[in-house]
């Protein structure tokens, strides 16, 4: 077989399959269709510590600023669903479209497909193709098997998130589950650098048991070009109130950032910071979450992440900037020379743009649900140099509206990730209405 044809034959699966079999019987339509308006308000506070903050003092304009913002979106929800055959067919599509405006930016407009999914009902055998939304795990902060869809977590307003292109078949037994999963077979053939992350075509698969309380998962994945993993995770509902969870992951090869090496303070023509493939990690979380008869929670949740740059990385990353700094702050410097200066400060930002910062966390989340309302109080704390995430929420949830508030705070001593980060707080508004 040719090293094309992996994805060839995936692609034909997808574009060939479903309308072979549509020929053999008419499929009866049972359309399903809803959507969702949201208005949604960010008031933004730029952060005063950290290489960005350092670089727009020295030239003005080299990074683009934190605004506040303003967008309207509508998500779209579309079903069709029939017989095939004698086998339930279903047809499913979920679209965003959204407009944002920013001050002292122009507007813009934007859209995704979220979801474009056909699926076939063949008893025990369940079988899917195309776009589609595949979250796995068991943690809530961070999930180190969510090996498919690899979504963001703790988002500060929830959405659908963008799926994954794939094909799927799932086999259910009566306490057992299998799934077997080739995600994003169209970049198989195309550079490492394209597919990072959850945009590398890979093979996946998961067990899924349940064994009286406690259910358990069993996970292999082979991505292209990172290599194998295997993990596993576990739930336990220990009492009515109690529910404990575990999950861990080896990784054998894992996309994440590289420095170039450089004098820390030699001005570079280029970004140092470069995405690449770099070797073994390992990744596990640990938690539990206790609930009330009045319906409060408290959820505490540990977890080490071993993609994350290591601390070594982290400090000679504040060494470049202070002597970046102290480079720029020679009087008589020509203003090319600052401009020089604020942009490679300006690059030192870059690793910022990570599912963790630090490798190890701890994440505590209170929540109450009085009746239609969700108050919420959660904070990720990262022990290495004592930054914090303190976010508060409140919703309403109607029969058709939901409102949404909610205050973040990014924070810790100066020298703390988090408080170098570009936003130093962020309050948010938003009102769906659901049709």
């Amino acid at each position: 077989m040719s090293r094309r044809s992996p994805c060839l034959l995936g692609l034909a699966l997808c574009a060939g399959t479903l309308p072979a079999l549509a020929s053999e019987a008419p499929v009866a339509h049972h359309p399903d269709s809803a959507a969702e308006i949201t208005l949604r308000a960010d008031g933004r506070t730029p952060g005063g510590h950290g290489p960005l903050a350092t670089a727009q003092a020295l030239a003005p304009g080299t990074a683009a600023p934190v605004t506040d913002g303003l967008a309207l979106q509508a998500e779209l929800r579309h079903a069709l669903r029939g017989r095939l055959g004698g086998h339930g067919l279903a047809l499913q599509a979920n679209a965003l479209l959204a407009h944002e405006w920013r001050r002292q930016r122009s507007a813009r407009g934007h859209s995704r497909v979220n979801e474009l999914q056909a699926s076939l009902d063949l008893g025990a055998w369940q079988l899917a193709a195309g776009k589609k939304v595949l979250g796995w795990d068991v943690g809530y902060g961070f999930r180190p098997n969510d090996v498919v869809q690899q979504e963001e977590r703790r988002t500060q307003f929830g959405q659908t998130p963008e799926g994954r292109p794939l094909l799927m078949a799932e086999h259910f037994g009566a306490d057992t589950a299998w799934s077997f999963v080739w995600a994003n077979p169209q970049r198989w053939n195309v550079a490492p650098e394209q597919q990072r992350g959850g945009r590398e075509s890979a093979l996946a698969a998961r067990w899924y048991g349940r064994q009286g309380s406690w259910d358990l998962h069993a996970l292999a994945r082979q991505g292209r070009h990172t290599g194998s993993s295997l993990g596993a995770a576990a739930a336990w509902v220990a009492t009515d109130a109690l529910e404990l969870h575990a999950s861990a992951r080896l990784l054998q090869r894992h996309d994440g950032w590289r420095q170039a090496a450089a004098a820390p303070d030699a001005l570079l023509r280029h970004n140092p910071w470069q995405r690449a493939t770099l070797g073994r990690a390992r990744q596990w979380l640990i938690g539990g979450q206790w609930t009330g008869e009045l319906q409060q929670s408290l959820m505490v949740e540990a977890w080490h992440d071993g993609s994350a740059l290591p601390d070594a990385a982290w400090d000679a990353w504040a060494n470049r900037n202070q002597a970046l700094a102290a480079w720029a702050t020679r009087p008589g410097l020509p203003a090319e020379a600052l401009a020089g200066a604020a942009g490679n400060l300006a690059w030192q930002a870059s690793p910022f743009d990570a599912a963790s910062l630090r490798r190890d966390n701890l994440f505590v989340r209170l929540a109450w649900q009085p009746g239609p309302w969700q108050l919420t109080l959660d904070t990720l704390w990262q022990p290495a140099d004592r930054g914090r995430i303190v976010t508060a929420g409140l919703q309403w949830q109607g029969d058709r509206l939901r409102l949404n508030a909610s205050w973040r705070q990014y924070g810790g001593p100066g020298s703390a990730l988090l408080a170098q980060l570009p936003t130093r707080r962020n309050a948010l508004l938003a009102a769906s209405m659901a049709f």
